[in-house]
C-alpha cells in the first residue's frame, strides 16, 4: 500500500508542477470538466452493477436476488467488489467537485485523479480473487488519490489559497 501512496504522490506532483503554467480556468469550466471526467468514474460503478446482474442471471441459485439466500461465492465476491466500488465512487466524485471548487488550475489534476481511479479499480478487480494482498495496491491506488486531494483542498481552504 505504501507503493500506491508513492505512485500517487509522484504522479500528482508532476501534474501539479507542469500544470502551474496553465491559465487559471473559470469555476464553471472547472466544474464542467470535473463532471465530464467523472463519467469515467461512474463507468466503473455501472460495470460492477452489470457484473453482479450478469452473474445472478446465469445462476439458478442467485437469480432470485441477494435477499433470497446466501448466494454463490462468485456472486458474494462480485457484491463485495460492487460495494467497495460504490464507496470509492462516492468519495472520488465528491473529492473531484471539492478540488474543482478549491483550485483554479484543477482540470489536469482531476483528470489525473480519474486516471488513477480507473487503474486502481482495474487492479482491485483483477486482484480481488487473490485475497487482501492481491487487491491492496488497487484499493490504495483508488483511495489514496482521493484522500490526498481532500487533504490538499482542506489545507488550501484553511490557509486561504488556491
Amino acid at each position: 500500500m505504501v507503493s500506491a501512496l508513492v505512485v500517487t504522490v509522484l504522479v500528482l506532483s508532476i501534474v501539479v508542477v507542469v500544470d502551474r503554467a496553465a491559465t487559471p480556468a473559470a469555476f464553471a469550466i472547472r466544474l464542467q470538466s470535473a463532471l465530464r471526467a467523472d463519467l469515467f468514474v461512474i463507468v466503473w460503478l455501472a460495470a460492477a452493477i452489470a457484473n453482479v446482474a450478469r452473474m445472478r442471471f446465469f445462476s439458478g441459485s442467485d437469480i432470485a436476488g441477494s435477499a433470497s439466500e446466501m448466494g454463490s461465492e462468485k456472486v458474494r465476491q462480485a457484491n463485495a467488489i460492487l460495494q467497495n466500488t460504490f464507496e470509492q465512487v462516492g468519495l472520488a466524485i465528491v473529492t473531484h467537485l471539492v478540488v474543482a471548487a478549491t483550485f483554479d488550475r484543477s482540470i489536469a489534476p482531476i483528470q489525473t485523479l480519474v486516471c488513477l481511479f480507473a487503474v486502481g479499480r482495474l487492479l482491485f478487480w483483477i486482484g480481488y480473487r487473490h485475497g487482501a494482498r492481491g487487491r491492496a495496491f488497487g484499493f490504495a491506488l483508488t483511495f489514496y488519490p482521493s484522500v490526498l486531494a481532500l487533504a490538499a483542498s482542506a489545507t488550501a481552504i484553511v490557509l486561504g489559497g488556491s
